[in-house]
């Protein structure tokens, strides 16, 4: 995956690109949380935009690398890359906006979710497809987004939410029509800059305090039945029937 920024006018950018659908390796995972640390430590950056290009914003874990590595080595280090990076993001100082250009699978929420605010496409989607992959994760962060038996219809079915419901429920902020999505999260970014620095940097961290999901602490128990399955053998099983084609991820 390519991960790039660009910064101007104290607007971070940073794009994440790996065609064809944005699937995220263990190498990537690691390149996100390492250039929200290189941001955090840039002090001209006061907003930082989190987006994608091409088709699909997330596709989740890169399932085709992990079933080419042998042994428990990979799947570890993945749990560790997702955690470290999602902690990162929603530690970041400044308030970070995520723009979901299409759709957001998997791992995807667990980034936008540790985002301070949504914006997406009106052909975005969002969707748990962990139990079709015999695993668990990011329902922690899917909790801050949907209704608590809509988190259970979304994680036991893996059907997505779309944009629009998103919006209804009031976790998407704004959805836009595709062309519009990066100028719309431009425009947001501007207004927050408009703000004293050092009271958003103070209200950020306020927020964090109040927030009552315990994301980062939640997650470390979902990865822990997901060992369980790869230990009994299930989460290998889902794996290779996927990378086999024997079974469409719900999107």
């Amino acid at each position: 995956m390519s991960i790039r920024y660009t910064i101007e006018n104290h607007v971070a950018e940073v794009v994440m690109h790996h065609p064809p659908v944005n699937s995220i390796t263990v190498a990537d995972t690691w390149k996100i949380r390492d250039t929200f640390r290189e941001l955090e430590e840039n002090k001209d950056v006061r907003v930082i935009i989190l987006t994608a290009e091409g088709k699909g914003f997330n596709a989740g874990i890169d399932i085709k690398e992990m079933q080419s590595v042998e042994g428990f080595e990979h799947l570890l280090s993945s749990g560790e890359a997702c955690y470290e990076t999602f902690n990162q993001i929603y530690h970041t100082s400044v308030p970070v906006i995520a723009a979901v250009n299409d759709f957001c699978m998997g791992l995807g929420i667990g980034l936008v979710a540790s985002c301070d605010m949504i914006l997406a496409s009106s052909k975005a989607r969002f969707g748990l497809p962990e139990v079709d992959n015999g695993a668990l994760g990011c329902a922690s962060h899917l909790a801050k987004l949907v209704a608590p038996m809509k988190l259970r219809e979304m994680s036991l079915t893996c059907k997505p939410a779309t944009a629009a419901e998103l919006h209804a429920w009031g976790t998407v902020a704004y959805v836009t029509e595709p062309e519009d999505l990066m100028p719309k999260a431009r425009e947001i970014a501007n207004l927050i800059i408009q703000k004293p620095a050092a009271a958003v940097r103070f209200a950020k961290a306020a927020l964090n305090h109040l927030d009552v999901h315990e994301m980062h602490t939640n997650y470390r128990m979902e990865q822990g039945y997901t060992y369980q399955l790869n230990i009994m053998g299930d989460g290998d099983k889902q794996r290779d029937a996927f990378v086999r084609g024997d079974r469409v991820v719900t999107r």
